[in-house]
């Protein structure tokens, strides 16, 4: 019970009453309500008598100049009396707004001596320091305004602990204000004597001139201003109070003394300035009265020191006890020992811990604990100790007497004797091995969740109860678009669609009802808008009140499964076609030999002949439709030999010519180095002929073709997004026409066999499925780009022939990439291109800014004004496509650099007249090599 009361009360404490508070400086006591009373009764009886004397101020009254002398003489000891004590106050508390304070009234009295020294008639007839007749309004302008000034920075600077600090010295601060009050003050005695007849004129015959009113209306509204800014800046001092009672009383003296009276020694000219007096009095009465106030609670709290000084002696006796019983009851070992290493104290926890009596460790070094690697350590200690330094929280090993070795803490301390000198170290050591263990089994644990969580290719989100953003993988920003900070804090509704939002809720409602684990599938919204549709597993977890879950992006996975039905469609299509096509050449067989020797028995018959005859045609289509299947099904017989592609095409070219007729201008775009490829001529030949007669077709007014060549290199990017296409380099060959194009919904069925748009009767549907078949069994890949009214373009890219040594063209692509950190507005209706194309980008090191068409491409060129490049296709759907685009881009932001881009060649789309001559365009598929040079050439441009 004795120890419980010791710990409980110390006998040095001063009871001391709670009034004692107001000892604090005023600058920062908080103001009573009998301050606020106090302020409030004296502004009242100020404002009456405001009020009485307004009627009269104008009424004449003797003039009295040793008025003037008395009252400027009283107003400037009463500042420099107040600035004394507020600068003792900042003296210790050294905040800013307290030095602005002290400043404006030493402003003050500084202005009331010089403005009564060259007051006329109260020194000389005119004043001193050759003053005229309006240096003294101009002083009484400047001394009214100057105050203000100073009080609103006092408001401003100040807060509830007085503000901020200033960072010189204390000495060089007042000394600073002091000359600065100094200076001002002689520069404006200056100005309003020696310049005198360059300033206004103020008062004229006695009386106030408009001008007069003018600068006196501002000098009221900034007094006004510092009264309103010391009202509204909470909480309230006792200064501030009062400082607002100086401030009313401020603003009854310039209205007496300079707005209603008439001229110099009328009622408003003497009544004024008492109110001016009184503001000088009010801060000095308080802070005087304060002064006497601290002075008696001085003489009180020392009487009640010096009674309880008597116990104090009993008390350190108890206390000693009681800390010796503390220190033997403690559960950490405290040890003692001198600045050379021998212990001189070892309590019971000591003992435990390390396994020495009292007897055995008091008197040896500490050495005994030590291991060897860690004696420079212990000697390191001391010597901090010695330099009065104490060590907290410090992790070291120490050796128990059997030899195990202990993780511990150590906090040490000097030990001093009762002059101050240091004279040892005390020692507290904790033993932190099971916690230490703990602690790195719950690091690798935090460690290895932190790497699946950073590394993860699924998102992981952690929300509250009320599901909004804890916790956002990083996998978010490649899944998503977002990046994590863009999630954390929001709610996952914002995210999750619609359709989806009811099924994620009650999920989240089973998971909180104690279901384990929850499996289910919920779209949310990427960055650009689009539906991304994750399988999700989810649970919740009570203790920590949070939801987890992770989301796998079925995205791939669909398209995946996309191109597998696709795949599987187009194979079933071509071993039902081959097989048709194989049973049918049969039944050919036997119809074509057949015929021929029904032909030679009815010869002399014209009736008969004339029916073999169409028997034997018909049989020939017949074998040229299976021609046609066993082409799309990749099982015709192929003969490939390494061929020059310009020299079949030119000999292509030659042989349309008669077949398009004369309303069709065939144009041949050969590229001078192309490369040879291991192909079946005449099937190439074949398919050439039957895109050609496609794009007649699509031309029946006439119209140009264009055949083209090209060297290019199908890069991995590119193979990601065309699972069927294996990266490296090929051979493109391109027909491209300017005829009505293929509506967007049937881009996708055009290769099926026996799909037309032709009139029946116009054609078989199987053109395109025999190039299609013929290109993929020779190893190849086929592209077609086409819209509606825009003109169609189809490139087969043919697989180049190895063996070859790299060409010009080669070494031109495998040049260095090279990026950069401009940025670069992306413009693509496609989403899928889009995204492959910002990636490629921003791994250029480019900032990258997207969107699917042109009402959003100008959004961001009006909201952005450092876009530097514009990259858009020029087809796009819309009212406006990307040349419009660019040329309107190009208006609001002139000198704009574009790059253009496009799936059809660039040979077609400058003869379709969509692109100028000398524009930049880069045609689709496009390798990261040929990007960043274009992208280069384009801002270079």
């Amino acid at each position: 019970m004795l120890k419980t009361d010791l710990l409980k009360t110390d006998p040095r404490e001063v009871d001391v009453p709670a009034s004692i508070d107001r000892s604090t400086f005023l600058s920062t006591l908080p103001a009573t309500s009998t301050d606020r009373a106090a302020a409030l009764a004296i502004i009242g009886v100020s404002s009456v008598l405001f009020a009485i004397a307004v009627p009269f101020a104008g009424i004449p009254l003797p003039p009295v100049p040793a008025f003037v002398a008395s009252y400027q003489s009283a107003l400037a000891v009463s500042d420099i009396v107040t600035a004394v004590l507020l600068m003792t106050q900042f003296a210790v508390l050294r905040t800013r707004a307290l030095l602005w304070l002290a400043t404006g009234y030493l402003f003050t009295a500084a202005a009331a001596l010089v403005h009564a020294l060259t007051f006329p008639g109260l020194f000389t007839p005119t004043g001193l320091f050759g003053a005229g007749r309006q240096t003294t309004v101009w002083l009484y302008m400047i001394w009214h305004a100057g105050f203000p000034l100073c009080v609103l920075g006092y408001a401003w600077l100040k807060d509830a602990d007085g503000g901020a600090r200033i960072r010189i010295t204390t000495r060089g601060a007042i000394c600073a204000s002091v000359f600065g009050v100094i200076a001002a003050i002689a520069a404006f005695t200056w100005i309003v004597t020696a310049q005198h007849d360059l300033l206004p004129v103020l008062l004229r015959d006695g009386h106030y001139t408009p001008t007069m009113m003018g600068v006196v209306s501002l000098v009221w509204s900034l007094s006004f201003a510092a009264l309103v800014s010391l009202w509204f800046r909470r909480p309230h001092s006792v200064v501030d109070v009062w400082l607002m009672v100086v401030m009313f009383a401020w603003l009854f003296d310039i209205a007496l003394s300079a707005i209603v009276n008439v001229a110099r020694f009328d009622l408003g000219f003497y009544a004024g300035r008492l109110y001016g007096l009184g503001a000088a009095t009010f801060v000095l009465a308080v802070l005087l009265v304060e002064n006497v106030r601290l002075q008696t609670r001085t003489v009180g709290l020392v009487g009640k020191l010096r009674e309880q000084s008597a116990s104090e002696r009993d008390y350190y006796v108890k206390r000693l006890a009681l800390y010796s019983a503390v220190v033997e009851s403690s559960n950490d070992a405290i040890i003692t020992k001198t600045l050379d290493g021998i212990v001189t104290g070892w309590n019971k926890a000591a003992e435990r811990l390390f396994g020495y009596s009292s007897a055995e460790a008091v008197g040896k070094p500490i050495d005994i604990i030590v291991p060897p690697d860690r004696k420079a350590e212990v000697w390191s200690i001391l010597n901090r100790i010695a330099g009065n330094e104490t060590i907290a929280q410090h992790e070291t090993v120490r050796i128990r007497k059997d030899g195990r070795a202990l993780d511990v803490v150590l906090n040490v301390s000097p030990l001093k004797s009762d002059n101050g000198e240091i004279i040892g170290a005390s020692k507290i050591a904790h033993d932190i091995t099971e916690e230490k263990e703990a602690r790195e089994k719950l690091r690798r644990e935090t460690e290895e969740r932190r790497r699946i969580f950073e590394t993860s290719q699924d998102l992981i989100l952690v929300t509250d109860g009320f599901g909004n953003f804890v916790q956002v993988s990083p996998s978010v920003k490649d899944i998503l678009g977002f990046s994590p900070e863009d999630l954390i804090g929001r709610s996952a509704t914002e995210f999750v669609h619609p359709d989806d939002l009811e099924k994620t809720r009650k999920e989240m409602r089973a998971a909180r009802r104690g279901a384990i684990k929850r499996s289910f599938e919920a779209r949310c919204y990427h960055y650009d808008g689009h539906e991304v549709t994750l399988h999700w597993m989810g649970t919740w977890s009570e203790p920590v009140k949070r939801h987890f879950f992770i989301g796998r992006d079925l995205t791939e996975k669909q398209a995946a499964e996309a191109q597998l039905r696709h795949v599987q469609k187009m194979d079933s299509i071509g071993q039902l076609t081959g097989g048709v096509a194989h049973d049918f050449n049969n039944v050919l067989t036997v119809i074509t030999g057949t015929i021929g020797i029904l032909s030679d028995a009815v010869a002399d018959r014209p009736e008969l002949a004339a029916i073999t005859k169409l028997i034997d045609d018909a049989a020939e289509r017949g074998a040229q439709l299976t021609r046609h299947l066993l082409a799309f099904a990749r099982k015709q017989p192929l003969q490939p030999r390494e061929i020059d592609v310009n020299a079949l095409a030119l000999e292509a070219a030659k042989l349309l010519h008669p077949t398009l007729g004369e309303q069709i201008t065939i144009m041949p775009q050969l590229t001078e180095d192309a490369w040879p490829t291991l192909v079946d001529p005449g099937q190439l030949s074949t398919a050439i002929l039957n895109l050609a007669l496609n794009a007649r077709d699509a031309m029946p007014d006439g119209g140009t073709l264009v055949l083209e060549t090209r060297n290019v290199f199908l890069d991995d990017g590119y193979a990601s997004m065309n699972p069927d296409v294996v990266a490296g380099n090929y051979v493109m060959i391109a027909v491209s026409d300017t005829g009505s194009g293929i509506p967007a919904e049937l881009i996708d069925r055009v290769f099926d066999p026996f799909f037309t748009t032709k009139e029946v009767g116009k054609g078989t549907g199987l053109g395109l499925s025999m190039v299609f078949g013929f290109v993929k069994q020779s190893g190849g890949h086929i592209k077609i780009y086409s819209e509606e009214g825009h003109g169609t373009s189809v490139k087969i890219y043919l697989p180049r022939c190895n063996g070859v040594q790299e060409t010009e063209f080669e070494a031109l692509q495998n040049a260095p990439i090279a990026g950069g950190n401009e940025r670069i507005l992306i413009v693509e209706d496609d989403a899928l291109v889009r995204q492959y194309v910002v990636t490629q980008v921003k791994s250029l090191g480019y900032a990258a800014l997207e969107a699917a068409n042109a009402a959003e491409a100008l959004a961001i060129v009006d909201s952005d004004k450092e876009i530097d490049l514009l990259f858009t296709d020029i087809i796009m759907p819309g009212n406006m496509n990307g040349r419009q685009l660019a040329d309107e881009a190009a208006r609001r932001r002139p000198g704009l650099k574009t790059l253009f881009t496009s799936g059809y060649t660039e040979n077609a789309i400058v003869h379709h007249g969509r692109l100028d001559s000398g524009v930049l365009l880069l045609v689709k598929p496009y390798r990261k090599s040929e990007l960043a040079r274009m992208l280069r050439t384009a801002l270079a441009g």
